[in-house]
């Protein structure tokens, strides 16, 4: 079988079979070298300018490194390192960014799209742009011409509990089952290759050495118990150093407060324009949001220009864990509501003299939920002996990273320079009363 070795920042030389060149050929899948992975976090952090594909890339060689050591027969290695490439297809500008605003606001949501994409059942190029390209195959053309089942890849990347009869697998003695959950447990789980690939990625580009961990450690210790994916208990040192480097990559990086606030600020550009078309924009890049929104005018042209000149909102207000009281964390907890948090945005906007727009409410917990799950997936199984054990039985350290928060605020009111002081006066204002 022909290979190609690809060069990479962070593992040095990957080699790549044929099923996953010519994936790698597909619009969709070059699509991802015009999205930036880590967003809007190069305002902050200058070097964080690496691709959705960069990190595709690292995913499937993982996802193959990993095969190895649990011996998965070939149809089940061809499909897990498929689906590791195809993972993030489906996502929007920005990454990570715009993700729980748009689907928030429309239901829209990259992992069911990637999924429907890889079915042939959605198409993330359309128009001119596949048109021009019509004799460039699509995701699951070139599934089925390497005899994979788009389905089962699609499974995978979902998460499926389901996924199908795996008649080869026999793992230390183990029966075969009906289920092969661990497939999907390999993209996303509490140990997985998605995970290993951002935090090391991250780290890299952003220059914090938070994200370092002992991948070589974590893949030679996983297995295959009952259907699931267990860590060894010669790997609890590395699996519990790759939970306190992704905690400390998020509060350091991933929620750094003026990262946030440029964030939302695009995401309020987007909320705010007369009328969005989420569908469309889930499918554009980074530079085609930017484009659209200065095309626009008003607000949208507004953020834009901010951006792209680094002239960003400045905190006004903001309100840590410790100061909130049981009547504030309930009037809080209304303000998970689109329609609501916008009219607490325009009443302190008006209060402070400021335009509508100018004045931002980021409560960083919901959306936390939906761009990153795992956060709170410190269970992994431990496997002792003959025995799995949770690792919260067996470190004490995975019972402090679960009572850690990612923020030390709980909201953070931003606005236009020029406004700082008033907003900062009328927000608990008109929040609290």
């Amino acid at each position: 079988m022909d290979f190609k070795i690809i060069q990479d920042t962070i593992f040095g030389s990957m080699r790549f079979e044929r099923p996953f060149l010519d994936l790698m050929e597909t619009l969709e899948i070059q699509r991802l070298n015009g999205i930036r992975q880590l967003g809007l976090t190069y305002l902050v952090f200058p070097g964080a300018n690496h691709t959705r594909i960069e990190h595709s890339l690292g995913c499937c060689h993982l996802a193959q490194r990993m095969s190895d050591i649990l011996n998965l027969p070939e149809e089940e290695r061809l499909s897990v390192s498929a689906a590791a490439l195809l993972h993030d297809i489906g996502h929007g500008p920005f990454s990570h960014m715009l993700e729980y605003h748009i689907s928030e606001l429309s239901g829209l949501d990259h992992m069911l799209l990637a999924k429907k994409v890889i079915r042939g059942e959605e198409e993330m190029i359309a128009g001119p742009e596949k048109e021009q390209f019509d004799d460039i195959p699509s995701v699951p053309e070139v599934l089925e011409k390497h005899g994979l089942d788009p389905k089962l890849v699609s499974d995978i990347v979902m998460g499926s509990r389901e996924l199908g009869f795996s008649k080869l697998s026999d793992f230390g003695g183990q029966k075969p089952s009906e289920s092969r959950k661990y497939l999907s447990q390999m993209i996303h789980g509490s140990v997985d290759v998605d995970q290993i690939d951002y935090l090391l990625r991250d780290s890299h580009y952003t220059g914090v050495a938070h994200g370092v961990i002992d991948v070589d450690r974590l893949i030679q210790t996983v297995q295959i118990f009952d259907n699931n994916i267990v860590t060894d208990k010669k790997g609890i040192s590395s699996v519990e150093g790759m939970f306190v480097a992704r905690a400390l990559m998020y509060s350091s990086v991933y929620f750094h407060k003026t990262v946030r606030v440029a964030e939302l600020m695009l995401a309020r550009a987007v909320e705010r324009a007369a009328e969005p078309d989420y569908e469309r924009m889930q499918r554009m890049v980074d530079s085609e949001l930017m484009s659209w929104l200065i095309s626009e005018g008003g607000l949208q042209r507004d953020m834009a220009m901010r951006i792209k000149y680094r002239k960003l909102f400045k905190k006004a207000y903001i309100l840590e864990e410790k100061e909130l009281s049981g009547d504030r964390r309930e009037t809080l907890s209304e303000l998970s509501d689109l329609r609501r948090r916008r009219a607490v945005e325009d009443s302190i906007a008006d209060r402070a003299n400021a335009k509508r727009g100018e004045v931002i409410l980021d409560m960083p917990r919901p959306e936390l939920l939906v761009t990153e799950p795992r956060m709170n997936q410190l269970d992994v199984k431990i496997l002792d002996g003959k025995k799995v054990r949770p690792l919260r039985r067996m470190s004490g350290l995975s019972k402090t990273l679960r009572r850690r928060e990612v923020s030390d605020w709980v909201l953070l009111v931003s606005c236009v320079p020029k406004a700082r002081e008033a907003v900062g006066k009328a927000a608990p204002k008109v929040i609290f009363g």
